[in-house]
């Protein structure tokens, strides 16, 4: 399948001067669902001491994390999010004339961050089926380069680059180049498509796998990432540790989270079969969608962000007239389908 994409990693911020009421937010990939109910009695029993501090720099929440992950606690970094633990790897790797390289589009923090750490960024265009071009990746690779970000899946296309793939792009990167593995969305990849993350970490001592609670787990408002590497690198990043910036909420949700395995597997099966049905209906109305294994699906344009934002669906659009949905929720997916109904007819007329 071939998809057109923007050029520009920004999403597109034109200023409308139109007042339609938002009746669907899914512009930032949220899970539809509230936290477990398991996972909101930690947490509003951990508020019972939100007049004392919590930890100054965090010992408990990575060690819950590595304990989960079959990992050392120090090697496990937490922040704020996934975006608050990226940005403490960009100002840990910051130097002069260092760059970022990073496939185009991308999650529109990376430039952001890129920018207020003052690391150029250097943009590789995705391959015409919406994957990243590890070949690509490489070539951009050079003495000034401070930091390959791969995206696994991919946003906002939600594609997957295939495990060999993988593993040879960090093959050929040089050693002495950081990788930022990020894999915000990788509790929605199917078992075969899920990297062995030990393995890899025992290999390469350059790389750094990024994940978050915000998307599967549900947990966005409180804020929790973490970054997993080896070695000195991994130390780098942890120097950059916010004191106090990891509250006693997040060590209980993360813990009760981890404590509820089968009822989040059930949500995100729930979110991975409405994803798929809505995927389906896209595509039947002439829309090339492309297969997504995350949370969202990837509109091409042009003017699908125009059609949403007229019928009061709020998404993440782009300057070339895409856009990126969240889904899971059956409502918003068939607000999506009747806002879009006479923009397909068009596409299967032309």
């Amino acid at each position: 399948m071939s998809v057109g994409f923007a050029e520009s990693t920004l999403p597109s911020r034109r200023v409308r001067g139109d007042t339609i009421p938002t009746r669907f937010d899914l512009s930032l990939s949220e899970n539809p669902f509230p936290p477990l109910p398991s996972v909101l009695r930690a947490v509003n029993d951990s508020l019972a001491k939100a007049n004392r501090y919590p930890e100054f720099l965090p010992q408990r929440l990575p060690r819950v994390i590595a304990d989960h992950l079959g990992v050392r606690p120090e090697e496990v970094v937490v922040g704020a999010g996934a975006t608050g633990v990226a940005m403490q790897v960009l100002h840990a790797l910051a130097g002069d004339r260092r760059e970022m390289v990073s496939s185009t589009p991308t999650f529109d923090g990376y430039p952001i961050m890129a920018d207020m750490a003052d690391i150029p960024l250097v943009p590789v265009p995705l391959r015409r089926d919406g994957q990243q071009d590890p070949d690509a990746l490489r070539r951009a690779v050079n003495r000034r380069t401070a930091l390959v970000v791969l995206c696994r899946p991919h946003n906002p296309t939600g594609t997957v680059l295939g495990a060999g793939e993988v593993r040879s792009l960090l093959h050929a990167i040089p050693g002495r180049v950081p990788v930022l593995l990020d894999e915000a969305y990788v509790e929605f990849l199917s078992p075969a498509d899920q990297l062995d993350l030990r393995a890899l970490l025992a290999k390469h001592a350059n790389l750094l796998v990024l994940r978050t609670f915000s998307k599967a787990y549900g947990l966005a408002g409180l804020r929790i990432g973490y970054c997993v590497g080896r070695g000195k690198l991994i130390e780098r990043i942890g120097r950059q540790q916010l004191p106090f910036g990891i509250s006693d909420a997040a060590v209980a949700a993360v813990t009760a989270t981890y404590a509820a395995d089968r009822e989040l597997r059930e949500r995100v099966d729930w979110i991975t079969a409405e994803r798929e049905a809505l995927r389906g209906a896209l595509l039947a109305a002439g829309f090339a969608v492309p297969a997504s294994h995350a949370n969202f699906l990837y509109l091409p344009g042009p003017g699908v962000s125009t059609a949403l934002r007229r019928a009061g669906i709020k998404a993440k659009a782009y300057p070339d007239g895409s856009a990126r949905i969240a889904v899971g929720d059956p409502a918003a997916g068939r607000a999506v389908l009747a806002a879009l109904a006479g923009l397909g007819e068009a596409r299967r007329r032309s």
